[in-house]
């Protein structure tokens, strides 16, 4: 799991640098959203140090972090992409449009997560190599049997699987259930909703 939440969030920290390059020549909402997407990134990278343990552990620094990304996100985002607002510098794929109440829901999905996670700040990270516990084997983040694990919520079939929305399951739509949550596991689902998202709607620049 541990090495998921690095190769997820390293390649937000790449992609946000790319799109800091690209906003040369950018105007109006296209630039306001690439700078809502830089902003996206620098938190993610903040929130990726302390996960990784290069950096202390700070709760206020992960709700400083997590509203970052709340603020970003939900009505927020999709306000910033009216239809057809592909010019220029654009990274953003004619699919946003065409598959809109997927992006909704992705950008919804967002802001659940980044909201619980800035409440979850005080819970800390949880011990490594703990079982039973929610990222534990066969908890939360854990084994087969886990909403991480195959046939969970990250596993085919499910929430950020094939052929299914963001939607489901219910009780992962409960700030305060997900707010009981230790930090990784916050943050994990906030990341790869990001890269959920980074893979269905952005162009990448080669």
């Amino acid at each position: 799991m541990k090495l998921s939440v690095i190769l997820v969030s390293g390649a937000l920290v790449v992609s946000g640098v790319a799109a800091a390059l690209a906003h040369g020549g950018a105007t109006g909402i296209v630039k306001e959203r690439m700078d809502a997407m830089s902003a996206m990134g620098k938190a993610i990278k903040s929130l990726s140090a302390m996960m990784r343990g290069e950096t202390a552990y700070d709760a206020a620094a992960v709700r400083k972090s997590a509203e970052v990304l709340k603020s970003h996100s939900g009505e927020a985002l999709t306000k910033l992409f009216p239809e057809g607002s592909i010019k220029g510098p654009s990274e953003a794929k004619p699919e946003i449009w065409s598959n809109w109440q997927e992006f909704a829901d992705i950008s919804g999905q967002l802001e659940l997560f980044a909201t619980a996670l800035g409440e979850a700040a005080d819970n800390g990270l949880s011990e490594p190599g703990t079982g039973g516990g929610m990222m534990g084997q066969g908890g939360m983040m854990g084994g087969q049997s886990g909403m991480m694990g195959q046939g969970g919520m990250m596993g085919q079939g499910t929430m950020m699987g094939e052929g299914t929305t963001m939607g489901d399951p219910s009780h992962m739509q409960n700030p305060e259930l997900l707010a009981q949550m230790p930090v990784q596991g916050l943050f994990a689902m906030t990341a790869q909703t990001c890269s959920s998202c980074h893979t269905k709607f952005r162009i990448e620049k080669k």
